[in-house]
């Protein structure tokens, strides 16, 4: 799961498909920038996670490096803007395919962006938690039943 600073879209999907999937699969979020590197997620991504009953409180930001593109089955941009900074990063076609808008799961959003909630307020993290959540349900199912 990929966003700009790795403190409020990508922690929440992370912890939200973390309830999704067994520990059979690793999650991870990243950030493009290193801006937030080692800092916890937005105190009101955490508190969103926590009304949903799910703790991201221990997450640290860290920026994405070439080797997740190798070590990722599947990297999830939040926008168009990491998506093509994460695309700039793929050494070849294999890992290029490994990229995608966390939204194209959804089949109806091509090219829609997750809104970055950072300057808003606590309804925009709320809403923002229930697009990821709708999108990680999906994910989940076709990692399921991939691996079955």
């Amino acid at each position: 799961m990929v966003c700009l600073g790795n403190i409020c879209r990508s922690p929440l999907a992370e912890g939200i498909m973390k309830t999704k999937v067994s520990g059979d699969f690793f999650i991870d979020s990243v950030g493009t920038i290193s801006q937030h590197e080692g800092e916890h997620p937005d105190r009101r991504a955490v508190k969103t996670a926590a009304n949903h009953d799910i703790d991201i409180s221990k997450q640290r930001s860290r920026p994405i490096k070439k080797e997740d593109l190798e070590n990722f089955d599947k990297i999830y941009c939040m926008d168009i803007a990491v998506y093509e900074s994460v695309v700039s990063m793929a050494k070849n076609e294999e890992q290029r395919q490994k990229i995608s808008l966390f939204l194209d799961v959804l089949g109806d959003h091509e090219n829609a962006e997750v809104p970055d909630p950072y300057w808003g307020g606590m309804d925009e993290f709320e809403n923002v938690f229930q697009l990821l959540d709708k999108c990680c349900n999906v994910i989940a199912k076709q990692l399921i039943a991939k691996n079955q």
